[in-house]
């Protein structure tokens, strides 16, 4: 990786395979999950894919969510996700279905050493409430998602900066930025503070083109232009 990208790099995905060629590269620094990358992947039991991951991962952060939306059996799922590793991340949504919020979740998780990964945070208000339940001295994560952010039509750079401002009186929060759309949300991200960046495989695809030259970048797409024009085989006089 190029030298003036400090920010950790996180793949996002549910992909056994792609995960294990992830982490055998340079970029990937940690891994995320979710419920929908799962059920895209095809995943069928929860636990031993979260078994399997640790097993052949376990020198990284891995994320893996909880699934019930009842806050009580959620604190149990957090429990037994848990335990699958020490290098495990619980990731607890900003609120259930019902608009419960799960602060006391988090605080009665990071006060037994449970590491979380707050996630669906999408305002001030809940950054600030997020990080004011975490227990000081247990590392855990808050995932701003600055893109669904941007997909509305605001600007998420403010919002992040300002996380990463009032997560400094817990140095044990990383901030990462969720959501990525585009290569350039590495280069946003580190600007704004952020100490992580989730990145899909289709972005993380774009890392031959970081630091390119333009004018051959420029060329490049001239030379695709005209060889997709020798394929179609059509005219114009």
């Amino acid at each position: 990786m190029e030298n003036n990208i400090k920010i950790d790099i996180y793949a996002d995905g549910a992909d056994l395979e792609s995960m294990l060629k992830q982490h055998s590269g340079s970029i990937v620094k940690g891994f995320t999950t979710n419920p929908s990358l799962m059920k895209s992947a095809g995943v069928t039991n929860y636990m031993e894919f979260a078994k399997e991951v640790v097993k052949n991962i376990p020198d990284m952060p891995v994320s893996f969510e909880v699934f019930s939306d009842d806050i009580e059996i959620m604190e149990k799922e957090a429990e037994a996700i848990s335990a699958v590793g020490s290098n495990v991340y619980v990731k607890i949504p900003y609120m259930n279905t019902k608009y419960e919020k799960t602060c006391g979740l988090i605080k009665r998780l990071t006060s037994k050493g449970i590491k979380i990964n707050a996630t669906v945070v999408m305002t001030d208000e809940q950054a600030i409430e997020v990080i004011d339940s975490i227990t000081p001295e247990v590392k855990c994560i808050v995932s701003m998602f600055a893109g669904r952010v941007a997909d509305t039509g605001v600007d998420p750079k403010p919002m992040v900066k300002r996380a990463c401002a009032y997560a400094k009186k817990n140095p044990d929060i990383s901030i990462l930025w969720a959501s990525c759309r585009e290569f350039y949300n590495i280069i946003e991200a580190q600007e704004c503070g952020a100490q992580i960046i989730t990145v899909p495989d289709s972005v993380l695809k774009k890392f031959k083109s970081y630091g390119r030259d333009l004018t051959e970048l420029t060329h490049d797409g001239v030379v695709a232009f005209a060889n997709d024009i020798k394929q179609l085989g059509f005219s114009i006089l």
